[in-house]
């Protein structure tokens, strides 16, 4: 036999609260010993841990006394309520989460969210977060400047993150961002770039690859901040220009 102490001590509760859930008529108060100590066996405990469960889980406290009091089948049915229930919640508390940290980022402050969705699944794609980062910083003044063109845009964007051969570009940039103007890691991934531009426009037409009609000071602020923040895309720009494409927020084949 236990006393109450030992009784919350195993159920995992405090004193009060043993108390709390009698006077609430939750758990029957046994009579005292012929010491004057009330006295708990082995299902108290058990009991007890039930109600703790159910209260931990959200259940107001009249409606744990009514599960206590149910039969097997509506017993079982109630917990499968509340097992959903639990779930819906954690699920809307881990959209908070992810809201919570693009509020921390800024991003959704400043843009669109087709575009935090984008920025997101560059990352997704395991590319550079430097190069995420060029990328928001380009959005930024490209949403404010022509709002109504993002969907335009980022239906453009989606289509691209489909292309396998673009997704690798980005891959093998984001090994690029640490290496020197003269590593021939670059030298190649020009190659692969111009090829990729090259069968672009051949398959889709020349208009297919940059038809944004971004304004030309626009693209230019839009190349500083890229250039700021992923160094070798300016190098990269180069060699991309000895192998008839040129710019880099506005592509275009060389005469």
């Amino acid at each position: 036999m236990l006393t109450i102490g030992e009784l919350a001590s195993y159920a995992g509760v405090t004193v009060r609260a043993v108390r709390h859930y009698h006077a609430k008529g939750l758990l029957p108060e046994p009579e005292r010993d012929h010491s004057g100590y009330r006295r708990y066996d082995g299902g108290a405990v058990v009991e007890l841990i039930r109600i703790r469960t159910l209260a931990e889980a959200g259940v107001p406290l009249a409606r744990v006394r009514e599960l206590l009091r149910a039969g097997e089948e509506e017993f079982a049915a109630a917990i499968a309520d509340i097992d959903r229930r639990l779930r819906a919640e954690i699920r809307e508390r881990q959209r908070h989460r992810e809201r919570i940290a693009r509020l921390a980022a800024g991003e959704l402050l400043v843009l669109p969210p087709e575009v935090v969705a984008y920025l997101d699944r560059l990352r997704e794609f395991g590319v550079d977060e430097r190069i995420v980062q060029a990328e928001r910083e380009g959005w930024i003044p490209l949403a404010a400047h022509s709002p109504g063109r993002v969907p335009e845009w980022m239906a453009r964007k989606r289509e691209q993150l489909g292309d396998p051969r673009f997704v690798d570009f980005l891959l093998t940039l984001s090994q690029a961002l640490d290496r020197a103007d003269d590593d021939p890691l670059l030298a190649g991934l020009a190659d692969r770039l111009a090829a990729y531009l090259t069968r672009l426009a051949d398959e889709r037409g020349e208009d297919y690859v940059d038809d944004t009609g971004i304004e030309l000071p626009l693209a230019a602020l839009m190349d500083t901040l890229a250039f700021a923040t992923v160094p070798p895309a300016r190098r990269l720009i180069e060699l991309l220009r000895q192998r008839g494409w040129t710019g880099w927020t506005r592509l275009e084949r060389l005469r």
